[in-house]
């Protein structure tokens, strides 16, 4: 075996939380075969790492200060197309896992779960594999199988901005601080709230913020 295949992998760890990071990092640092060779907080952080650490794989949280993980990903693969990415995230595999591996993801885990589970799905990604959890891979057999209509439940139905702009809805942001955070015109989020409306049955745009809400505090 050469030197250079007794090389540990490179981790890129990307998450806005440095308990969580200095968590990942230290069960990183008991595999020898692994190892973290940048983190980032932000988007723009990530970028810039992921161009600077010649990682072999990014650990990527979905929810960032100044954007969401999956357009992350989507950068990412356009930046570094051979950099795999994993993601690790609090939201529920059964809606966002898919999204996910759409934008480019080669795998997601919960984060509930990555103590005993992180190691081994960066393994396996790295090996060229794709990893999710039992329950999603019977879900997504299923779906194919059985060419079922989309089981996520009325979130379900929304595109990956819709549900970026439903998410930001339920943190609390205004229209304004959605346009701002997205870079688009209130016009344009004005159009998204109203087709999430529409697609989710609610009458007013109270009612959605109500329903934001409370699908927000569940996670």
């Amino acid at each position: 075996m050469s030197t250079e295949s007794r090389k540990p992998a490179r981790i890129l760890v990307v998450d806005d939380h440095p308990v969580v990071r200095l968590g990942i990092r230290q069960m990183i640092a008991s595999e020898p075969t692994l190892e973290v060779c940048g983190e980032a907080d932000s988007m723009e952080a990530a970028l810039r790492a992921l161009r600077s650490t010649e990682a072999n794989l990014a650990l990527v949280d979905l929810s960032l200060a100044d954007g969401h993980g999956l357009e992350l990903i989507r950068a990412m693969r356009e930046i570094a197309p051979d950099v795999a990415v994993l993601v690790l995230s609090m939201h529920d595999e059964m809606l966002f896992a898919e999204r996910a591996l759409r934008a480019g993801a080669r795998g997601y885990i919960m984060k509930q779960e990555a103590i005993g589970g992180l190691v081994d799905a960066i393994q396996q990604v790295l090996a060229g594999r794709v990893f999710l959890s039992d329950r999603m891979a019977q879900k997504i057999l299923e779906q194919v199988a059985q060419r079922r209509a989309d089981a996520d439940g009325p979130l379900g139905n929304l595109t990956d901005r819709e549900l970026e702009v439903f998410e930001m809805i339920g943190r609390g942001l205004s229209a304004t601080a959605i346009a701002d955070a997205l870079s688009v015109s209130l016009k344009t989020v004005e159009t998204h709230r109203a087709n999430i409306r529409t697609k989710l049955g609610l009458e007013d745009l109270a009612a959605l913020i109500r329903f934001a809400v409370s699908w927000t505090e569940r996670l």
